[in-house]
This record gives structure tokens, C-alpha cells and sequence, in this order.
């Protein structure tokens, strides 16, 4: 059969001699699918992946990675030499763009829609537990550090303003000054923000601050073991970090203040190193103070937890300086943890935020201290109801997004700042980004660019 198909092929290739191709039977074909790569060179193999690089597409990355580090590179140039022409620091209808208060302290409602400068090296100094990222990145984009002043910050200044002292004069429209306070609205409505400025005032007051800038971190990550002698789950690496980050700021408040409750504060299980041998508990001597007791749970990583419960009840105890407690992603505490209990072979009970020893300590409301939360709709903890437990009925305050009014003085500083064309701005333009964006400060830094 085979050679019957070769003799007519040879036979069909004598009568057509050309030098084109070669017309080969169906059944040859056929046959050289099947048959050794060195019967017929036409043979077909599989194609090997090619693991190369795109050299093209990374060649394209770099040429618009280097576009855009010189137009940083020129746009920064340009801002210096902006900054000797002071006819640009102009606002909406011919207002000063950036305030003259030297400090968050002197700000006033008059100063409402417009920059107040820092340096950077000043906050990291007020705020060594770490900047928002939202301030960050209004730093990062418009090479400025400047941020907006805005009335609802004041107003929350004012609040706790008026708790230390009745007789200041606030912007408050007369309304009842509250100690406790829980800031909840929309995504990207400068929550955050404010509360790094709050503390940032209330350090430059003399004020006692414990600031907790990311909540969450309490509730993931880290160990995480069940002591049998509080039924809650100690959490013994988010503990010692809480506790190096209060004494960052607040290591000369703390040597003055003298400690109240001696009582021995028990030990629990070490991270990752297990029980202490010879000992259930550690002992408070009567002269020690709120730095001797934040040095006891960073020298023991079994004593962490339990010199972090002692301290949020030694804060409340301390009268000689206010204390203000700041708890941003405060949301996450009234979900569930990233934790889980074992209960049979082939399934896990999720632990609630709420049975976390360190959490159970700071989360209430209901007490005589000022406090303040945020909730942070960027968590991913979903929607969480009205009346929430161990925080007072009339502390949650809607922090809205920007007005019309703030987000024309946006949009004339992104303009200073050579965010925006200029021959391209005009009111009409930069009132359909704020519509568009509905307010969303994050949205319309990023949208200002595109004005055309």
C-alpha cells in the first residue's frame, strides 16, 4: 500500500517538474502525522512556549515611566520658580489661597477654604505612630504639604476644645460639647485627615494622646492565644506595638505622670515563646510611673496585653493633663477578627473583635474620657448598624465630602500647583469634575489633570 502511494506521487512529480510547491496527497499528508520527523521534513512538532520578554511592551513601560519622571522633574522646576511670584496664591474670588495662622491652634472660621503649609519633618516629629495615606498622596501629587482647612474640622476641634475649657469660643452654633465622638460618612471624605490634624492640635496643646491610626491592625495579623484566666484572646505582638508607638510621642508625659492601680497585672502567653516559668504575674512597685509601666510590657512579651489593659485604666484615672483617645478604622472593631477557634477536626469559629483582650479594653465609649473613632469605608467591613453597643446614642457626626465652596479652593490650589492647565480652567470645568465626582476628594485630584 505504501509503495503504491509513493510510485504515484513520484510519478505526478515527473510530469509536473516546477520549482513551486509541491501538491501532496491527502493520504501522504495523513501519513506524516503520524510517521518519524525523518520520513517527510515537513513534519508539523508542537510549538515550545516562548518564555522570552515582550521587549517591545518593556521598552514602551520605560519610555512612558521616563515621560513621566521628567514631566515630575519639570513641573517641580516650574513650582520653584512659582514660588517667587506670589499673584498665584490666589483663591476664588480674589481670596487668599493659603492661610496666615501659624498654628492649628489659631485657625478661625475665616480661615475656612484655604492651605495651611507644614513641614514634613514636623509632622513625623507630632506623628511618629505614621501619616494617612490620604495625606500622603494629596502631598505626593500636588508637591506640596499643604492641606485644606475645612469647617467640619473645626467644628471637631472646637467640640473637644470646649470639653477642656467651657468658656472658649467655638463655631459650634451653641450645640452641647460631647467627650465621645465617632466620625462616619463616605468614602474619601477626609476622615482620616482630620483626625491626624486633631492630634497634631492636641499635642501642640500639651494634651496626653494615644493615637491609633490604623485600628485594623488590631484584629490581623500577628499571635493570638486564649488565656483561661480572662476567657479573651491575647494578642501579644499588636500589643507591644501599640505600646512603642504611645511612648514615641508621649515619653515626657509619661515620666511625670505617677501610677494609680499597683495591683499585679497577670502574665499571659509570650509570642511565639509560650508560658513563663515561675511566674503568673508581675508586680507594680508604688513608685512607678505611666513609663515604667509601658517599659514593664515592652521588656516582656508576656506582659504586653496585660500592661496595655492596665494603661487604658491608668488613662482614666489621669487628671493633671487632658487625655484623648483616637481610634481611626474604628469599624473594625465591632467585626470580626481575621482570627478563627478550632471547634471539631473540619471546622473553625471566627473570633469577633469584641473577645480580643486588647480590643475589649479601648473599644467602649460609655465612660467619662474623651475619645474619638472614624470609621474607614476603605476596610472592607461592610455597613454596620446605627445603635452600636458601648457607644453612646448621639456620638456618630456625619463628616461629609466637599462643598461647592471647598472644592472651588481645591481646584485654584491644584491650578497653583500646575495640576491643571491653566488655559483649560474655567469654573464651569472644575464644577462638572466636583459633580462628577460628587464630592470625593480622592476622585477629583485624579480627574483635575484630565481638564481640557
Amino acid at each position: 500500500m505504501l509503495r503504491s502511494i509513493l510510485r504515484s506521487a513520484a510519478t505526478a512529480a515527473k510530469s509536473h517538474p516546477t520549482t513551486g510547491d509541491i501538491r501532496i496527497p491527502a493520504a501522504i499528508s495523513a501519513y506524516s502525522k503520524v510517521s518519524s520527523s525523518r520520513t517527510f521534513a515537513t513534519s508539523t512538532h508542537p510549538k515550545k512556549p516562548n518564555f522570552r520578554p515582550d521587549i517591545k511592551h518593556e521598552n514602551a513601560a520605560a519610555g512612558a515611566k521616563a515621560a513621566e519622571t521628567l514631566n515630575k522633574d519639570l513641573r517641580a522646576r516650574a513650582l520653584k520658580e512659582d514660588e517667587k511670584d506670589k499673584s498665584l496664591d490666589i483663591g476664588p474670588d480674589g481670596r487668599p489661597l493659603f492661610t496666615s495662622a501659624a498654628s492649628i491652634s489659631e485657625l478661625t472660621k475665616k480661615d475656612t477654604c484655604t492651605y495651611m503649609k507644614f513641614r514634613r519633618e514636623e509632622l513625623d516629629r507630632v506623628l511618629p505612630e505614621g501619616l494617612p495615606v490620604g495625606m500622603l498622596k494629596e502631598f505626593g501629587d500636588s508637591m506640596r504639604d499643604a492641606l485644606l482647612i475645612r469647617q467640619s474640622f473645626l467644628d471637631l476641634r472646637d467640640n473637644f476644645r470646649m470639653v477642656v475649657d467651657p468658656t472658649s469660643q467655638s463655631n459650634t452654633k451653641g450645640l452641647k460639647a460631647r467627650k465621645q465622638v465617632v466620625l462616619d460618612g463616605p468614602v474619601s471624605s477626609g476622615k482620616s485627615i482630620a483626625l491626624a490634624m486633631l492630634v497634631n492640635w492636641a499635642r501642640d496643646e500639651g494634651w496626653l494622646v494615644l493615637y491609633v491610626p490604623k485600628g485594623r491592625e488590631w484584629t490581623h495579623g500577628g499571635f493570638f492565644y486564649k488565656n483561661p484566666k480572662t476567657g479573651l484572646w491575647d494578642t501579644p505582638v499588636q500589643a507591644a506595638n501599640v505600646l512603642q508607638d504611645f511612648l514615641k510621642y508621649n515619653k515626657d508625659h509619661l515620666q511625670k505622670v505617677p501610677c494609680k492601680i499597683f495591683e499585679p497585672i497577670p502574665l499571659g502567653e509570650g509570642a511565639g515563646v509560650g508560658w513563663m516559668k515561675g511566674a503568673d504575674v508581675v508586680q507594680i512597685p508604688e513608685d512607678y510611673t505611666l513609663l515604667d509601666l509601658v517599659q514593664v510590657g515592652l521588656n516582656s512579651t508576656h506582659a504586653a496585653v496585660g500592661v496595655l489593659v492596665r494603661l487604658r485604666e491608668e488613662l482614666s484615672l489621669v487628671k493633671d493633663v487632658p487625655v484623648l483617645i483616637v481610634v481611626d478604622q474604628y469599624n473594625s472593631w465591632f467585626t470580626f477578627s481575621e482570627y478563627e477557634e478550632p471547634v471539631t477536626v473540619r471546622s473553625c469559629r471566627p473570633i469577633h473583635a469584641r473577645e480580643l483582650a486588647t480590643v475589649n479594653a479601648f473599644r467602649s465609649m460609655i465612660h467619662d474620657n474623651m475619645m474619638v473613632g472614624a470609621f474607614s469605608h476603605s476596610t472592607a467591613v461592610g455597613k454596620l448598624r446605627k445603635d452600636l453597643p458601648d457607644v453612646p446614642a448621639d456620638a456618630r457626626v456625619n463628616f461629609p465630602r466637599y462643598s461647592v465652596d471647598e472644592a472651588a479652593s481645591v481646584c485654584h490650589y491644584y491650578l497653583r500647583q500646575r495640576l491643571i492647565q491653566r488655559e483649560a480652567f474655567t469654573e464651569q470645568s472644575w464644577k462638572k469634575i466636583y459633580y462628577l465626582s460628587n464630592g470625593n476628594g480622592a476622585e477629583m485630584r485624579w480627574l483635575v489633570p484630565f481638564m481640557r
